[in-house]
């Protein structure tokens, strides 16, 4: 650049280099000419910057994926507390394993309960209570339970694995989708209406337990099982049961002596 330029300013007539206004021009012109040059050389030779494909650019934010976001659960979950395994029951004062009649009961070596739907072969105690709940229930008076339920005390069937606020039939009523209770008296129409199992015979744990499968392996279930269950849960509900291994949406228990035991839901 400088060569050409130096070429160029050969062929100009000598009156005009000896102006002092051209020599102050001309010097001026060299001088940027010579210091532009190398760095116009200098960037041509530069390389761009290339960044990696998880860097960021200084002063700019790291752009969030909406794919990488977790989604939120689903709404309704059914486990409350954590799953206690069968067999990890406290023993009882006299040495004795008391179990909590209560949690899910599936035999650790897969054993198949004692299940029946002849509700004729129930001692006769137990048909009885279970024909006061079903008539009640049907007859969509959620009310009509409260002689039944009691007043919370001792002889109160448990409701609920925590504390609650209120009376019997005042969280009964809370519990149910609809304000007349009319969704939780679907419920127990549908667990009285199922088979039912025999756990634990001839014990101070003995009850009768809606549905079965409460105490029943949940691998071991098949077809005709299934369609019965499905009759209770979503498809959602039992992976999440699978999950904790057994059955824990609701189920209702009445000891041999006719005693309205349970009726909760949870693990």
């Amino acid at each position: 650049m400088l060569l050409s330029f130096r070429r160029r300013l050969s062929k100009l007539s000598s009156d005009t280099i000896l102006s002092k206004p051209f020599l102050a021009g001309l010097a001026f012109a060299m001088i940027a000419a010579s210091v532009s040059a190398p760095a116009s050389a200098g960037s041509l030779n530069t390389k761009p910057q290339i960044l990696a494909l998880s860097e960021t650019p200084a002063g700019e934010e790291e752009e969030i994926n909406p794919a990488q976001v977790p989604l939120p659960g689903p709404l309704r979950q059914v486990p409350t507390e954590t799953y206690r395994a069968p067999g990890a029951e406290a023993p009882a004062d006299n040495g004795a394993v008391e179990r909590d009649i209560t949690r899910p009961h599936i035999s650790p070596d897969g054993k198949i309960p004692e299940i029946s739907y002849d509700y004729s072969k129930l001692p006769q105690p137990v048909q009885d209570t279970r024909k006061k709940i079903l008539d009640i229930a049907k007859a969509g008076k959620i009310d009509a339970l409260k002689p039944l339920l009691g007043d919370g005390g001792e002889n109160s069937p448990l409701l609920s694995l925590g504390e609650y606020d209120g009376t019997p039939l005042e969280f009964l009523k809370s519990l149910s989708g609809d304000s007349n209770g009319q969704e939780l008296l679907a419920i127990l129409v549908d667990l009285l209406e199922s088979g039912y199992a025999h756990l634990d015979a001839g014990t101070p744990s003995e009850v009768y337990v809606w549905p079965y499968f409460f105490a029943y392996p949940l691998d071991k279930l098949d077809d005709r099982q299934m369609v019965e269950l499905y009759q209770l849960i979503t498809a959602g509900d039992f992976e999440e049961m699978k999950g904790v291994g057994a059955y824990i949406f609701y189920r209702l228990g009445i000891t041999p002596d006719g005693s309205w035991k349970f009726f909760v839901a949870g693990d």
